[in-house]
């Protein structure tokens, strides 16, 4: 079993089962669907709620969170723009976020949607949510404790502590652009970062950035984490150093959340994420691509 260097932001599916009862916890399932549909440009995907299959069955207790509807900016022409932090802690609140709260994240499909929200709440200042390792496919494989229907926790009061820094938007990103004291990780399947699929618009990367897949580091049969050690040889292999800031950024900043976690549980400690990502780069003319 990997020793994290956060364990309070991880656990394990048997820790959960024990207490699944414990009054201060809030469980929460995250799960978002991307319909790519890679023929539009205008439309690279079609996103869908997860929340029908969450009503059919999910954890025992858990309520749904859903991070467009629910968490994100609906004037942004993008689909998951973060909203301003003291909105942000408002909107959490609604949902049962409490200071003194408890929460475990999960989602279907791979973590990358429950450690976009855990990213989020850091970026408010609440640092009491772990991601549930494994989410619903190893739960469920393992015939866990489930429930159907709904559950909502009562509204309750978020004290937003803002940590901007978590987030940038492009203008940071051109500037680092042949910054040495800046690494900038695509978190984007490969065949995207090459400019092979014209996903987003205009195919390619940011200049200069580097690929490590999300997908690549998780156990595709259970979603779990890889070893740590593992992920660090990948970090290691593109060639990211542990002075540089790391630019975190995949096609809507969801993705590039997971590759930023487990940086974080590495040790890395500049990190950020590129809100809006390809969607916004690839559509803007003015900003320079690159392709393989």
């Amino acid at each position: 079993m990997t020793d994290w260097l956060y364990p309070d932001a991880v656990v394990e599916s048997d820790w959960l089962a024990a207490h699944l009862d414990d009054p201060e916890l809030r469980i929460y399932e995250c799960t978002t669907y991307l319909r790519y549909t890679d023929h539009d440009p205008n439309l690279p995907y079609i996103v869908e709620s997860g929340r029908a299959d969450y009503e059919t069955r999910h954890v025992k207790g858990a309520a749904y969170i859903d991070l467009q509807n629910e968490l994100s900016n609906p004037d942004s022409p993008y689909r998951f723009t973060l909203p301003e932090y003291g909105d942000l802690a408002n909107r959490f609140a609604k949902k049962g976020v409490g200071d003194d709260t408890r929460l475990i994240l999960y989602s279907r499909g791979g973590n990358q949607w429950a450690t976009r929200i855990w990213w989020m709440l850091r970026s408010v200042g609440f640092d009491n949510a772990a991601i549930l390792n494994g989410g619903w496919e190893k739960w469920d494989t393992e015939d866990r404790p489930t429930e159907s229907g709904t559950r909502e926790y009562p509204p309750t009061s978020l004290t937003a502590n803002p940590r901007p820094e978590l987030f940038v938007g492009k203008d940071e990103v051109l500037a680092a652009i042949n910054d040495a004291g800046t690494c900038t990780l695509n978190a984007l399947s490969s065949d995207l970062h090459s400019g092979e699929n014209p996903r987003y618009g205009r195919a390619g990367r940011v200049p200069g950035s580097v690929n490590v897949p999300a997908l690549s580091l998780s156990n595709p049969s259970d979603k779990t984490f890889l070893p740590l050690e593992e992920v660090q040889q990948t970090f290691d292999g593109v060639g990211i150093r542990r002075d540089q800031r790391v630019i975190n950024y995949c096609g809507g900043g969801i993705a590039a959340t997971l590759d930023a976690f487990l940086l974080h549980q590495l040790g890395y400690e500049n990190l950020t994420v590129y809100d809006d990502s390809m969607s916004q780069w690839a559509t803007d003319e003015s900003l320079p691509i690159e392709t393989d």
